[in-house]
Parts: structure tokens; sequence; C-alpha cells
């Protein structure tokens, strides 16, 4: 294979990934937080922009202190944990499925070798009870997931720890505030 060839497969191989990334980094930048930093009334619809922005792997955003301005800010506290939920489970699919088709090599690009190596190294060793503690937790259960992918880990298995862990979660922050 020559050069060029390698170079046209390596920019097949990454460019739905920027694609991707480019369409989240526009949806979040348009808006995150204009509610917050505008005065403006709170939407539903910038709240499920903010969590499903907020877990995808390579966006660090802090997606339990926004759950928690949202619920105090007088939203229905059911249909918010719902919408935190079901846009949480979807980012982290796409997480897993990331992880599953994505070559190490990009995504050590994207997030360091270090940090998914640790996430793999714990799903090896405590399996689904990792994917249930870091979606209870404030820690990083995107990379978790993506870890999950990436070691091609049961999908099923997978979204039922992550549902239990964010339901736990977002029923704990909800009785708490």
């Amino acid at each position: 294979m020559n050069i060029m060839n390698k170079s046209y497969f390596k920019l097949k191989q990454i460019l739905p990934f920027l694609i991707l990334a480019a369409l989240a980094v526009t949806i979040v930048s348009l808006t995150v937080g204009k509610e917050i930093y505008g005065h403006r009334e709170h939407t539903l619809l910038s709240f499920a922009v903010v969590n499903f922005s907020g877990y995808l792997f390579f966006l660090v955003m802090p997606v339990e202190l926004a759950f928690i301005y949202y619920l105090t800010s007088g939203m229905d506290a059911y249909l918010l944990n719902l919408l935190a939920i079901t846009t949480a489970l979807a980012a982290q699919v796409i997480d897993y499925y990331i992880g599953r088709f994505f070559s190490t090599h990009i995504i050590d690009r994207l997030i360091g070798r270090q940090r998914y190596e640790k996430a793999k190294e714990e799903i090896r060793r405590y399996g689904n009870i990792t994917i249930f503690v870091f979606n209870l937790l404030p820690l990083s259960s995107p990379v978790i997931l993506l870890a999950a992918g990436m070691l091609k880990h049961n999908i099923k298995e997978t979204l039922f720890y992550s549902l239990l862990g964010l339901l736990l979660k977002y029923l704990l922050i909800s009785l708490i505030f």
C-alpha cells in the first residue's frame, strides 16, 4: 500500500468522527448555557442538549451541576429525571459504539492512552460494578462506556448497569435538592 492510499485510509477512518465531533461542538456552542448567562427562561431542550453533550466522552461538562441548576429553577422533577436519564443513555450508546468501531490509535489521540487504559483495566477487574459505580458517582462514565465498547463488553449488560447507576444518581440528587 503506498503512502497516498495509507493517508486516504486514515482520513476515511477519522472523517466520520471529525464530523460527529464538529456537529456536537456546534450544537453545544449554540445552546449550552445561554439561559444561564443570558438570564433567560430555562427550557427542557437546553437541558437535554447540555446533558447529552456532557455524556459524550470528548466533551467535559458538569452534568450533575446542570441538573441541580435546572431542578432548583422549578422544572418538573419527574420530567427532568426522565430527560436526564434518556439523554445520558443515548450519548453513552454513542460512546460505546465509538469505542467499538474506532481504532485505538484514533482514540489515543483524542483522550490519551492512559485515560482509557485505566478505564479498560477497571472494567476487566470489576466488570459491571465499574459501569454502575461510574454512572452513580460524578466520575467519567463516558470514558468507561468508550472502554466497554473497545472491550466489546456485552452492550445489554453495559446499558443495564449504566441505567441502574443513572437512575440512582438522579433519584438521590432529586431527593437532596
